[in-house]
Parts: C-alpha cells; sequence; structure tokens
C-alpha cells in the first residue's frame, strides 16, 4: 500500500512552502496586479498621479487595426515556429534513438542552441542570412532580390520563424528523445518483423506512444513562441518591415517604452496573457481528446 507523507503540524507545512509561495507572489501576482491597475487607468509618461478610465485602454487597442495585425502576425509566428520545431526535433530524435554514430554527441550539440540566449540568436542568424553576405548574397547574385529581410516582409517573417524554431530544437529534441527511448524494443522490433519499415513503425507506433509528449511539447513551443520571441524581434528586424513581424510582444514594448503610452501597453499584455490563457484551454479541452496516456 502506498504511504502518503503527511505533516502533523501546518506550520511546518507552510514554512516549506512560503519560500515559493512569496516567489510566485514577487514575480508573477504582484506585476500581473500592476499591469491591471496601469491597464485601467492612464499611467503619466514621466510620473505623477493616474487617471482612472475604466477599460479605455481596452477600447483603444481593439480599435487599433495595427494592433489586429500583430495578433495575426503573432499566430501565424507560433504556428510556423512551433510545427518547424517539432518537425526537426523529432527527426533528430529518431536518428539518435536508433543508435547512429556518434550519438552521444549529438545529444549535446542538438541541446546547445536551448542554452543561448535570444538576443545572441537573433544576431547569428542577422549575419548568417544576410542579404549582402555570406551565402546568401552568392543566391542573390544569381536570382537578385530572392532574399531580403529588410525590404520583404515574408523573408522578415520567415527569418525569426527559423530564429525561433532553432532556439527550440534542442529542448524539444530531449523530451521526444526521452520519450522515444521509454518505448519497449519488443514493441518496436514486433513492428519490423511484421515488415514496417522505418517511416511506417514511425506513424503507427512510436507517434501514438509519445502522444503525451507531443502534446505537452506543442504547449509550451506555442506559449514560448507567444512570450519569449521579443529578442529575436528586435535584433534581427526590429518589427520590420512595414510592421511585418510586429509581434504582440514586440508592440508592447514598442508601445510602453517607445511611444511612452504605458497603459496601452499593459492593457495589451493583459490580452497577450488572456490569449495565452484561452490558447491552452483550446488545448487541453480539445487536443488533450486525442492523446492516450496508457
Amino acid at each position: 500500500m502506498e504511504k502518503r507523507a503527511t505533516f502533523s503540524n501546518l506550520w511546518l507545512a507552510a514554512a516549506f512552502i512560503a519560500p515559493q509561495m512569496v516567489l510566485i507572489f514577487i514575480f508573477f501576482y504582484w506585476p500581473s496586479g500592476e499591469a491591471l491597475y496601469w491597464a485601467l487607468t492612464l499611467e503619466p509618461p514621466f510620473g505623477g498621479s493616474n487617471e482612472w478610465v475604466g477599460l479605455l485602454n481596452f477600447q483603444t487597442v481593439f480599435a487599433d487595426p495595427k494592433y489586429w495585425g500583430s495578433v495575426r502576425v503573432s499566430l501565424a509566428f507560433a504556428f510556423f515556429a512551433t510545427t518547424l520545431s517539432l518537425a526537426i526535433a523529432a527527426m533528430l530524435a529518431l536518428f539518435v534513438d536508433r543508435r547512429l554514430p556518434g550519438h552521444q554527441v549529438y545529444k549535446f550539440t542538438f541541446f546547445l542552441p536551448y542554452a543561448l540566449a535570444a538576443p545572441a540568436v537573433g544576431l547569428a542568424f542577422r549575419f548568417i542570412f544576410s542579404p549582402d553576405a555570406g551565402f546568401v548574397s552568392a543566391i542573390n547574385r544569381i536570382f537578385p532580390g530572392l532574399w531580403n529581410p529588410a525590404l520583404d516582409g515574408y523573408d522578415a517573417l520567415a527569418l525569426i520563424v527559423m530564429a525561433q524554431a532553432w532556439t527550440m530544437v534542442g529542448y524539444n529534441f530531449i523530451f521526444f528523445l526521452a520519450a522515444l527511448q521509454s518505448i519497449p524494443r519488443t514493441v518496436t522490433e514486433a513492428g519490423a518483423m511484421d515488415g514496417a519499415g522505418v517511416t511506417r513503425r514511425m506513424w503507427d507506433i512510436q507517434l501514438p506512444l509519445i502522444a503525451p509528449t507531443l502534446f505537452f511539447l506543442i504547449v509550451i513551443n506555442i506559449t514560448d513562441s507567444f512570450v519569449n520571441s521579443f529578442g529575436i524581434v528586435d535584433i534581427t528586424t526590429g518589427g520590420g518591415p512595414a510592421r511585418a513581424t510586429d509581434l504582440m510582444v514586440y508592440k508592447i514594448y514598442s508601445d510602453g517604452f517607445q511611444g511612452k503610452d504605458y497603459s496601452l501597453a499593459a492593457a495589451q499584455s493583459i490580452v497577450l496573457m488572456g490569449l495565452i490563457i484561452l490558447l491552452t484551454f483550446i488545448q487541453f479541452r480539445y487536443v488533450e481528446r486525442r492523446v492516450h496516456y496508457s
């Protein structure tokens, strides 16, 4: 029979959880409360008393066509970055799971991008995919104007999608590999004995068995695409060209810190938080139905 740990003294249990609760309050609830307060008031850019305006800031946000443009760009960015990152990570995990030569080195190499800061990744991709230097410039000499993120919005969006996907590949790879290695070898060997090839075993055996891990990674990657993409956008494209990469998180920065409209930026941050909660709810409500944990 399983034994459960209990505390005879509630004060002792409270002492154990108090540090974590303090951290959650300081770094989550307090900033969220301040953002909600600023969103309901007019915050002077250079100090002074606040003026209560209720939902006026939210009405201004929702009436701005540029904001809805940033929402559409953010949704497209999250979808493509998540899909690309998961696909590459799953492929790499399958290769390493097959014990190819040097698979121990691959584990370290594939995880390394996740340890890099987003601005560093953005700077690297900005130089690697520069239309005026390196490999891409050679392609542009053969096909003039084929790639130019500074002028073409689709190129700029593709650039930040690749950068975001690259940062998350290592994280996804570790989870995919752990899930694949938890599958009994007898299961995949039985499929091979029945004549199923590598691709068939992946789709019919391995993918359904790692569905819980895949669902978890989808939630994490989509959330990360919305909240941790600022550094990449700021270094690579700056939200341009023509707002083609003006993600919601970057618009919060540009309106709040560049435009000095803190109340409008606070309202946008509340909307972003609500959108992430809504997307997470939809995933757990509808996507998780297709996931089997046994």
